[in-house]
């Protein structure tokens, strides 16, 4: 089953469950692919839907961010519950260790002596962990790695 029959069937399944927030969520995922799709002017892979969901977990953190600055805890709650919802789609997420362990190797793969190199390591790391990392993470790995901090 691919990733979109699978939201299909979980909008569905959502729907006769009354579960409004999920149908919501998912919906919203569903009309990004169809977007991509539009976009792409053919239909989406796997990966494709990864991206559309990778796109929305960035966006909700973003939104967590900014209702916390704004003391808003109840639309805080709401932006939780529906990222937990995305993650259900999503490759199990590495964790801070394994990060350090891809981005170093990547690092001495590509020869990387200090921050000016940073480009180089991501732009190899970010297409390999696509979906399982957070790229703001990722990012503040590797540059701990090149600045030896």
């Amino acid at each position: 089953m691919t990733l979109q029959e699978r939201l299909a069937a979980d909008v569905k399944q959502a729907q006769k469950e009354r579960d409004t927030t999920r149908v919501s969520v998912l919906r919203l995922v569903r009309a990004g692919v169809k977007n991509a799709e539009i976009a792409k002017g053919a239909p989406v892979d796997d990966a494709g839907v990864i991206d559309v969901i990778a796109r929305e977990v960035k966006q909700h953190r973003e939104s967590i961010a900014e209702f916390a600055k704004g003391n808003r805890q109840d639309l805080v709650a709401k932006e939780e519950a529906e990222l937990a919802i995305l993650f259900e789609y999503l490759p199990k997420q590495m964790s801070r260790e394994e990060i350090v362990a891809a981005a170093r190797q990547m690092v001495e793969q590509v020869g990387a002596r200090g921050p000016g190199d940073k480009g180089r390591v991501m732009s190899q790391l970010m297409p390999q962990l696509k979906g399982r990392v957070d790229g703001r993470e990722l990012s503040d790995v590797v540059s701990e790695l090149l600045t030896g901090a």
